[in-house]
């Protein structure tokens, strides 16, 4: 394989997600590269529905050419993802059609009414890349741990969602459901009008607790892993739970601020979580100086 198509991605893994990047840097290859690929593609993905007008390729491109990966061209993923797939015959193209259904279902709803329309939504955005990272993360297939892999990209998902308000509402988007709204007493026109209160905290407070649901269940069964493979998995669990705690910071005003983890806590983080896994103290040393 061609270094330089897997640097490729590396680099927009690192530009995209710091806190991925950091995460899962310190995965031994191939599982490290594999990791970056599966991110490029993914961020193709989403980038085709957020921003096409700087996308390479239409949602319904990439859907094409992955269809027929064997012969795609023109762009350094698909011989990257030829050679994940290479890699790690335990891999199933499966997530990565319903990953591309999910974001194309962007294009079709905007608003969610209720909860279960959300957690749907979740899965096929990001509990997807759980099943996708499963066979690269682990020795086998990951059937045994699928529930929790999906189960933590939907809690990142859901962090996403409490992270973007006030961009999901410039795209004229509302992934907050109208059933935990309503139960709060909160209108539409108070979310269109960016109203920040106690009725909104609450809503927040709501979903927070909906996606550390996810996250527990996630994090079950972590022995199962690779030694390497559970410390990226808990670190970045670590780096995007912590995102709630910076929307509480910023006073739950996610209309108008961005909630973010400064380096400072992620290296925090870093040593608290390096506690548990002595036997890559070492490594861990090596990630925060990198």
């Amino acid at each position: 394989m061609n270094e330089a198509i897997l640097s490729r991605c590396e680099e927009l893994m690192q530009k995209g997600s710091s806190s991925f990047y950091q995460a899962f840097k310190g995965l031994p290859s191939p599982r490290r590269e594999a990791v970056y690929v599966i991110y490029a593609f993914c961020r193709m993905i989403d980038d085709s529905v957020d921003e096409p007008e700087q996308s390479t390729y239409t949602i319904h491109e990439i859907h094409d050419l992955f269809e027929r990966l064997e012969e795609a061209e023109g762009h350094f993923i698909w011989p990257a993802l030829r050679w994940l797939f290479s890699s790690f015959p335990h891999l199933d193209k499966g997530p990565f059609f319903r990953q591309m259904e999910g974001q194309l279902s962007d294009l079709k709803k905007t608003h969610y009414d209720t909860m279960e329309e959300l957690e749907h939504y979740c899965y096929l955005v990001a509990g997807t890349v759980g099943e996708m990272l499963l066979p690269v993360l682990r020795n086998d297939n990951g059937a045994e741990v699928a529930m929790n892999g999906i189960a933590l990209g939907k809690g990142m998902q859901i962090v996403n969602i409490i992270r973007d308000v006030g961009e999901d509402r410039a795209r004229l988007r509302r992934y907050v459901p109208l059933e935990i709204m309503e139960k709060h007493g909160y209108s539409e026109q108070d979310w269109e009008n960016g109203v920040v209160d106690e009725r909104f905290v609450a809503i927040i407070d709501d979903m927070k607790s909906a996606a550390l649901n996810w996250f527990r269940i996630g994090m079950d069964r972590l022995d199962t892993y690779p030694v390497e493979s559970a410390f990226s998995i808990e670190l970045a669990a670590a780096f995007y739970s912590t995102i709630l705690h910076a929307v509480e910071r910023n006073d739950y005003d996610v209309y108008t601020k961005r909630a973010y983890v400064s380096d400072e806590l992620k290296l925090e983080m870093l040593g608290a979580i390096v506690k548990r896994y002595p036997m890559l103290a070492y490594q861990a040393s090596r990630m925060a100086v990198s």
